[in-house]
């Protein structure tokens, strides 16, 4: 499992996650940047994603949606923030609707996505996830977003391994 650590803190209201990955940083950073790479791992296995749309740049927006094993669909949203590839991401993640916009009703997340390089030629991930409140962190974590983010990256390495 390529995930080192995971820590919580509800007074700073954030969760980060600590992934190493043996490729270098710029074929880690291209899972991100391509839309069909990113579909082979952003989800957990039994909810595989489809990127609709990707702009990986300032102002842009990533959308996508899950499909359970039962057909169920789940949407959401990247507003990009930052971006200094291949080293650093910062999106706002949240929510959609069945047509793709923004679901108000549900909490944000400010996600920072930081590809440093090892001294072995690896690459260490560091996702910083901000949420607006302890209660809004209390909501995601309910619904399984610590779960998710453990077996999306876990897929990362057979993405690596298959050429991603």
């Amino acid at each position: 499992m390529p995930i080192v650590r995971v820590d919580k803190d509800l007074e700073n209201h954030t969760m980060t996650v600590v992934a190493e990955y043996d490729a270098p940083v710029e074929r880690v950073w291209r899972l991100y940047a391509d839309p069909r790479r990113l579909e082979r791992f952003w989800g957990p296995p039994t909810w595989p994603a489809t990127v609709v749309d990707h702009d990986l740049s300032p102002g842009g927006r990533v959308t996508y949606f899950m499909t359970g094993p039962d057909g169920e669909k789940s949407a959401g949203y990247w507003d990009v923030l930052e971006v200094e590839a291949p080293r650093r991401f910062v999106v706002d993640d949240g929510f959609a609707d069945d047509s793709g916009q923004p679901n108000a009703k549900m909490p944000t997340t400010r996600m920072q996505f930081e590809f440093d390089e090892r001294g072995d030629g690896g690459t260490t991930m560091v996702v910083v996830s901000t949420f607006a409140s302890t209660e809004a962190m209390a909501q995601l974590l309910e619904m399984g977003m610590e779960d998710g983010m453990r077996e999306a990256m876990g897929q990362i390495d057979g993405v690596l391994a298959d050429g991603g």
